[in-house]
């Protein structure tokens, strides 16, 4: 009887020790769980410090903090130029020239798109990189007041932008080329852009600019009615 009873307890230690096994060594819920979350981190190692980089940038730009965002530009721009990524370097240049100019910083924007960007798009020739250079400078020299240059640049651009075939671009110097002549008070001339501007569009088959001419043509009636009265 004794051995029996000893039997039958080391079969159910037996039993219990195998359900145990079974149960840890079984892909639980939670263990899946974070298996799942394991392969979601190691699916994003493939993005480059840069572009983290930019990602900051982006939401400091998002809060206002346009300082630590131009850390952030300036250190994507650093890596992108390491990594001899050397459109994306242009990109994120002129995307740092465009935050000094939020910034009121005329002399930083001006310089970094003369001193760095047109010299990567030169070694690179890319002459749509030069236009993409020549249209910045168009707005911060208009920012500036220093319409003459801006003047010069937007006209620059859009004779690239009609030898590239790029009517977009064509369109936007036309409208830069109308708000250096809109601060000139050169009224007749931006309404004659303007007109041409319109037309371009129309012929593009594109609406994206019609808020932009609607504006400028309200913002020189507005001034000539000032001007008669």
């Amino acid at each position: 009887m004794k051995r029996i009873n000893l039997l039958i307890f080391a079969l159910a230690i037996v039993s219990f020790a195998n359900a145990q096994s079974t149960v840890v060594s079984g892909p639980s819920a939670t263990n899946a769980a974070q298996f799942s979350v394991n392969l979601a981190v190691l699916g994003n190692t493939n993005r480059s410090a840069a572009e983290e980089f930019i990602d900051e940038a982006e939401r400091y730009e998002k809060f206002g903090d346009f300082d630590n965002a131009l850390v952030m530009l300036n250190k994507a721009a650093n890596e992108y130029q390491q990594d001899k990524k050397f459109a994306s370097y242009g990109t994120t240049l002129i995307r740092l020239s465009n935050v000094h100019l939020l910034l009121s910083n005329y002399g930083e924007a001006e310089q970094i798109v003369l001193k760095k960007v047109l010299k990567n798009y030169a070694r690179m020739g890319s002459r749509a990189g030069q236009m993409s250079a020549y249209q910045q400078l168009g707005k911060i020299y208009l920012a500036a007041n220093k319409l003459p240059q801006s003047l010069w640049f937007y006209t620059q651009q859009g004779i690239l932008a009609q030898q590239l075939k790029d009517n977009h671009a064509y369109i936007e110097s036309v409208l830069g080329i109308v708000s250096v002549k809109i601060k000139k008070k050169d009224y007749q001339l931006a309404v004659k852009d303007l007109n041409t501007a319109e037309l371009l569009s129309k012929n593009a088959n594109t609406v994206q600019y019609n808020q932009l001419i609607k504006q400028n043509r309200a913002l020189i009636a507005e001034r000539t009615t000032i001007k008669k009265s």
